[in-house]
């Protein structure tokens, strides 16, 4: 890909965007930023640009789009847009930011996607590369932007890396020649019914990361689930199955409480599932997957049951945060939709307090009614949501509406007793009152700790 001297358009500039724009520049290419947030608002990202770069800020103007020679798309920016449908009537290339970068790379790419567990298998992955002794990156949707690495494309240097890469369905609408020599589908819910019209076209994007792969790459896909079973059919890659539920004539499995891999020249036992620290089936799931990968990569037995037996978890994922006279607090703010809500119910079986509510993705929240009514003894509910939620829950259970984290986490306290866990699993997007989910997670965080003191 060409990009010196060309007119190049960056479409939203958060974290991506700004590394996609520092790229271009460093290559010498005449960039644009446009977004609908205004100077102000954007005035810490403009600080970090390595170069002159044309800002057009507080709206998208159509002459930006028509006068581009490529437009660099961020994930969050939905590709139906007005402005992005005349330019591509006009053939000018649109491409996501791990695209562009794609372009320059030098390395092996290991892709994950999915509606739930990415962060963790991708996380998880990362820990089996770096614990082989393998030189590897953990970019794309956690950590850094991928483009950040493509530097090393241009510079005529050989470093070549492991670059393990979690991947959304944003990322993937707009790839070109993308390509994963190993990639891993976890599996596909609904998810994002505020972007996608159709739950076809979501699945049809997550597939996306399998469009180029060839019969020397691998595809690590999940047997229990409908969707990614039927992608297996179509793939030109090898296929790697792996199944929580059923033993696999090849593959990796669960049986009598080991994991066992058939066939793939392997011995047939790799762990006993007790030995896993992580809660929840969910996060077996994401072992399983992150176990097809690295049998792919040729790590050896030992190193994968033994980053295994360590691994934690990570922050916002069913995170333990403490424990006050014998009521646990555990961080779920990434869970934004009603599959990772009900996986994170299940993966407890002491009495529920279940904190929700944030920004609505257009989900039925009444799916979780027969989970939510088993096991949470009180709901507790806060943004914009709220009113939502309770319609749909909140005569399974008791239910309190509270207007802030800090109320939610003090009511829930008041009326936990010990044994308790209180859960904070919102089922919901962040935007409505913070940052971001990670920002959600802290400031849940913030509040127990001021409980503790």
């Amino acid at each position: 890909m060409q990009v010196k001297d060309r007119e190049i358009l960056v479409v939203g500039f958060a974290r991506s965007g700004l590394a996609a724009a520092n790229f271009l520049l460093e290559c010498g290419a005449k960039v644009t930023i446009t977004d609908t947030r205004s100077t102000d608002q954007l005035k810490n990202q403009i600080s970090r640009l390595v170069g002159p770069a044309r800002l057009s800020l507080g709206e998208h103007r159509i002459e930006d789009f028509l006068n581009s020679e490529l437009i660099v798309l961020s994930p969050g920016v939905p590709t139906n847009r007005p402005e992005l449908r005349r330019a591509s009537r006009l053939k000018i290339p649109i491409v996501s930011e791990v695209e562009l970068a794609y372009q320059f790379l030098l390395g092996t790419i290991v892709g994950v996607t999915g509606s739930n567990g990415k962060t963790t298998t991708t996380t998880l992955i990362g820990k089996l590369f770096k614990n082989a002794g393998r030189d590897c990156v953990v970019a794309g949707n956690i950590g850094y932007p991928l483009v950040q690495w493509a530097r090393h494309g241009i510079s005529g240097g050989k470093i070549q890396k492991n670059f393990v890469v979690e991947l959304s369905s944003f990322q993937l609408e707009t790839i070109k020649k993308f390509r994963c020599e190993i990639a891993a589908v976890l599996n596909i819910t609904p998810d994002h019914q505020d972007r996608y019209k159709r739950f076809e076209d979501y699945i049809h994007a997550k597939e996306r990361i399998l469009l180029n792969q060839t019969p020397q790459d691998h595809a690590v896909l999940n047997a229990d689930d409908p969707y990614t079973l039927k992608m297996s059919k179509r793939c030109r890659s090898s296929v790697v199955l792996f199944s929580r539920k059923q033993q696999l004539e090849q593959g990796i499995f669960v049986q009598d409480g080991l994991i066992r891999i058939r066939g793939h020249g392997r011995p047939s036992e790799l762990m006993s599932v007790e030995k896993i620290r992580l809660r929840g089936k969910h996060n077996l799931e994401n072992i399983l997957a992150a176990t097809g990968v690295g049998i792919v990569a040729g790590l050896d037995n030992r190193t994968m049951a033994h980053t295994f037996e360590n691994f934690t978890g990570i922050e916002h994922r069913l995170e333990m945060v403490t424990e006050l006279k014998n009521v646990s607090f555990y961080n779920d703010s990434k869970a934004t939709n009603i599959i990772s809500v009900s996986r994170a119910i299940e993966a407890f079986s002491e009495p529920l307090i279940l904190i929700m509510g944030g920004l609505d993705k257009g989900a039925d929240f009444r799916a979780l009614r027969q989970r939510v009514e088993g096991k949470t003894k009180l709901l507790v509910l806060l943004g914009s949501a709220s009113g939502k939620i309770y319609d749909a829950l909140g005569d399974t259970t008791k239910t309190e509406l509270v207007k802030n984290m800090t109320e939610a986490v003090e009511l829930a306290y008041e009326k936990a007793v010990p044994g308790d866990v209180i859960l904070l699993s919102p089922g919901c997007a962040s935007f409505d009152m913070f940052k971001n989910f990670e920002h959600r997670g802290q400031t849940f965080k913030q509040v127990v700790h001021k409980l503790e003191k």
